[in-house]
């Protein structure tokens, strides 16, 4: 049996910067991730921060402090997200962010900047480095070298987590975890530790987990490695939950040309009013719309999608002129490559009737057909009764007719363990674990972005808790040294 300071599950995120902070504060520390490389989710995320008051804002002259960072998220998340957990994130985000500064982060020269398509802040606060998630793990890795170099912290890849074990008594009244099961490359590894950290991320790459726990079903552009391990085995000792409820789609997404339950990312739609505005219609698979297209906010859009498309699914619905002048209608994509594409590429469609393309797409022709009659009206007369949608530049009348098919996206889930302010994981009767945390998605998104997407309170939060976490293990050993006979 092993037994460490730390016990870091998950090399993402969340997980790397609390294994550099752990072992450079002195904590014998392991770092087990699933994959068979670390990074998680960086290797797929853009990689956004959050911070009021980093040096490079103040170096562009730009004013600003936690409190308007704070009042901007309470605005665009109605309050929904968990102001305990987001009070701390934000007041050491700026710290986080020069912490990487200091340690050869490289910025996009455009940042700091002001984020747009979802609700955007008020000021210039948003970061990311010219390569996304690569450009955090870039710094992330180096440090993690060094910890490793220094013989403070091992790093075992290709170990999944397969059980956590609860221990035979408490710690001043609280329940713990003795140990934890790791698969380490294909052998049981008992590992016994101080405290036990998960970082396994969320679980928006496991179908069942989700639509169990979210209520919908998946389609996904997550990590594949997010299924959900840290939080199956935390409920399994009592864990709660947080977040239930709030999950929030991101808008869009063709499915996947050969892998069902995924989208091909990176033939997404432009859906998103700023950057283009729609000569299409939105329908369900009733052939009804659902909400105002041409709505600036791409928040209102997913709300609606949630609320009024029970399985997530529609289709937006054009015609030739709409498919040569409204440019561009997914990224990457000329006007030519759609009529190439269609009937070719999965979920994109043309037909020379209405009629014709409804059938083909898997949408009601009858129903299809009297909502675009009902939009060429809303057209014709110049007022959109029905959604008040203001963007009215042409009927959809000339063939042949278009129809992509698209689905609200996983890119990372809003549930995850109930954790208190300190990301110690809390159980259903209220008591809190004595030396098991949940940081990152582990915790869940809606702690930190309630019922909404906000530009870098994904990122920020779960560098600035594994960072915290850290420090606050590693000054309670020290404490326990200092009393130790």
């Amino acid at each position: 049996m092993n037994h460490w300071d730390v016990l870091i599950v998950g090399a993402g995120n969340a997980g790397l910067p609390c294994a550099i902070e752990a072992a450079s504060l002195g904590l014998r520390t392991l770092l087990v991730e699933k994959d068979v490389r670390i990074g998680g989710c960086l290797h797929t995320t853009g990689g956004h921060l959050s911070a009021a008051g980093a040096r490079r804002q103040q170096i562009a002259g730009i004013d600003d402090c936690v409190q308007w960072h704070l009042d901007d998220i309470d605005a665009i998340t109605g309050g929904t997200h968990r102001d305990d957990i987001v009070r701390v994130a934000v007041e050491h985000a700026a710290e986080a962010v020069d912490w990487l500064d200091d340690n050869g982060f490289r910025f996009a020269p455009e940042t700091p900047r002001i984020v747009y398509g979802h609700p955007p802040y008020r000021v210039a606060r948003s970061y990311y480095g010219p390569d996304g998630g690569l450009s955090l793990l870039e710094v992330f890795s180096r440090l993690i070298d060094e910890q490793v170099s220094s013989g403070r912290l091992e790093v075992w890849t290709d170990s999944p987590l397969i059980d956590l074990e609860a221990g035979p008594s408490t710690i001043n009244g609280q329940p713990q975890v003795a140990a934890a099961t790791v698969l380490r490359r294909g052998t049981e590894t008992r590992v016994a530790a101080d405290a036990i950290v998960l970082a396994t991320g969320g679980f928006a790459a496991d179908a069942d987990l989700f639509e169990a726990i979210e209520g919908f079903p998946l389609v996904s552009a997550a990590h594949p490695t997010d299924t959900g391990d840290g939080l199956v085995l935390a409920q399994h000792l009592g864990a709660a939950l947080q977040g239930e409820g709030k999950f929030l789609p991101t808008f869009g997404g063709l499915p996947h040309p050969t892998t069902p339950g995924r989208v091909q990312w990176e033939d997404r739609p432009v859906l998103t009013t700023p950057e283009r505005a729609p000569w299409e219609i939105y329908v369900d698979a009733s052939g009804h719309r659902w909400v105002r297209e041409d709505a600036e906010s791409i928040d209102t859009k997913e709300r609606a999608l949630v609320d009024q498309v029970p399985d997530l699914v529609f289709w937006t619905i054009f015609d030739d002129r709409g498919r040569r002048e409204s440019v561009p209608m997914v990224v990457g994509w000329s006007p030519q490559d759609i009529a190439e594409k269609a009937n070719d590429r999965a979920g994109v469609y043309s037909a020379a009737s209405i009629a014709e393309l409804a059938r083909t797409a898997g949408i009601d022709p009858p129903g299809l057909q009297a909502t675009i009659d009902q939009y060429n009206r809303a057209v014709a007369v110049g007022r959109d009764d029905a959604f008040g949608r203001e963007f009215l530049p042409a009927p959809i009348a000339e063939p042949p007719f278009f129809a992509m098919r698209n689905h609200g996206i996983a890119l990372l889930t809003y549930a995850g363990l109930d954790v208190d302010v300190t990301a110690r994981v809390r159980r259903s009767d209220g008591q809190v674990f004595a030396n098991l945390f949940a940081i990152g998605e582990a915790m869940g998104g809606a702690a930190t972005h309630g019922h909404a997407i906000l530009s870098g309170m994904t990122c920020t939060p779960a560098i600035v808790y594994g960072r915290l976490v850290a420090r606050d293990l590693a000054q309670k050993a020290s404490k326990q040294q200092a009393v130790a006979p």
